[in-house]
């Protein structure tokens, strides 16, 4: 029997991949893009400590955004 929900990390890239589609219509495209990296980036370290995709894509590119501006 297969799975009959998605874990934290699957729906992590499913968001990253909506905002990498998204990304490409906008006019912010480039930062756009960037945050669908970073939510691709640690989409495997987040579900640890989160149990909401949204949740862990925000967390990781929050995380990442503060390491940027040290």
């Amino acid at each position: 029997m297969g799975r009959t929900f998605l874990s934290v990390r699957q729906g992590s890239n499913i968001i990253a991949e909506r905002w990498e589609r998204t990304a490409r219509r906008t006019r912010h495209g480039k930062h756009a893009k960037r945050m669908a990296e970073l939510a691709k980036k640690y989409a495997s370290e987040g579900f640890m400590g989160c149990n909401d995709p949204l949740e862990s894509v925000l967390f990781s590119a929050c995380v990442e955004l503060q390491k940027a501006g040290k």
